[in-house]
């Protein structure tokens, strides 16, 4: 099995694994005890928050840990729409978010409270002056996500932090996809909220973060014992969270290298010489991630394609229900022909990712493409 959808998930890096071990086998210290065992479990988890706030160029205290992206998402939305209710129920998004943000929206609105979703170009890119056009005076909070997770793109998150803070308006971006793949700094970004998911970055599944600007306060999602600060209920899972800090220091230097993906460069550049007209490329084709390529393989079914490769793992751009296909709705935002959607497969390739391998997807796919 070669696995081109890493933009799914990602396996546990060998060095985080390592730094789990000595929380999974024997220090089991609970970090609200005032005892030897559990000023240790502190003091780990104190150092995984450090280095989660060193990747995310932010202090310490502004780190939640969470369960994961999906966690963070309904934190800020819910928890926003909760502490600024007397000031207004408008919130701004986008029409191609993660299902994490517009679920919460959908479910907001059932309480009254007003959604625009904004519509994107054909590179799947928000326009800066819609998001100023939306803005009322009942407007409480703008997010917006870092990186389309179908087609990579990235969204110009600055330039709509800083026209947010001219408003007075909260700003999250959902940078789940993002983070360990490109440089991500919330104050250059001038994000109040910052989602991050530990197994986009290989750390473990059920551990994420939550990045809360110094100073703002929202209502907890979940109440309890007063754990994070207050600000999330609940003993603190060290093992995780080690994990996700150990993801976070490997991640550092990848990202500050600033370097892009030769290897996706490669990919696509034999994709074009074997395929040429006869496949488009989704997306931006260069503000976007390092690793992920969405292509539509013209006249060819994206699902037909996959089901000829059992040992690829790779993404397509709709979803089949009853045997019939349905366009992704981030490709629909995008504009993308129904025709075109359908022959569309995301490949999003990984750390661990080899030129043999894309070469052999390379074949595998002339195979299986041209003999149709």
């Amino acid at each position: 099995m070669i696995c081109l959808d890493y933009n799914a998930t990602t396996p546990i890096a060998k060095e985080v694994a390592e730094a789990m071990l000595p929380f999974l086998n024997g220090n089991f210290g609970n970090p609200s005890s005032t005892h030897g065992m559990g000023l240790a479990a502190k003091e780990a988890l104190g150092h995984s928050r450090a280095q989660v706030a060193a990747l995310l160029h932010c202090k310490a205290q502004e780190v939640v840990f969470t369960s994961g992206g999906s966690e963070s998402n309904n934190m800020v939305l819910k928890g926003v729409a909760h502490s600024y209710k007397n000031k207004g129920n408008h919130i701004i998004t986008t029409r191609i978010e993660h299902p994490s943000i517009l679920e919460p929206c959908s479910f907001l609105e059932t309480l009254g409270y007003e959604v625009s979703y904004l519509p994107v170009d054909r590179f799947g890119m928000v326009d800066p002056s819609s998001i100023e056009e939306a803005i009322r005076d009942t407007t409480i909070l703008v997010t917006v996500m870092h990186s389309n997770n179908e087609v990579g793109t990235l969204e110009p998150i600055g330039e709509i932090g800083r026209l947010c803070r001219a408003h007075g308006i909260l700003f999250h971006t959902d940078a789940s996809q993002s983070v360990g793949k490109v440089p991500v700094d919330v104050e250059a970004l001038g994000v109040d909220f910052l989602t991050l998911a530990g197994h986009k970055l290989y750390a473990p599944k059920g551990i994420g973060a939550l990045y809360i600007r110094e100073g703002l306060h929202i209502e907890p999602l979940i109440h309890g014992a007063g754990h994070e600060g207050g600000r999330r209920a609940g003993t603190e899972n060290i093992l995780l969270g080690v994990g996700l800090g150990k993801a976070c220091e490997l991640a550092l230097p990848l990202v500050q290298s600033g370097a892009p993906s030769e290897l996706t460069t490669y990919f696509y550049s034999r994709l074009k010489a074997l395929f040429g007209t006869a496949i488009e490329l989704n997306g931006h084709p260069e503000q976007r991630l390092p690793n992920t390529l969405n292509i539509s393989f013209l006249g060819h079914d994206g699902h037909r394609i996959l089901a000829q490769l059992s040992h690829l793992a790779a993404s397509t751009g709709s979803a089949c229900h009853a045997g019939e296909n349905s366009l992704s709705p981030v490709l629909r935002a995008m504009g993308v022909s129904e025709a075109a959607g359908r022959g569309a497969i995301r490949f999003s390739l990984g750390r661990p990712t080899t030129r043999d391998e894309v070469d052999t997807v390379l074949s595998w796919l002339q195979g299986v493409v041209v003999g149709n």
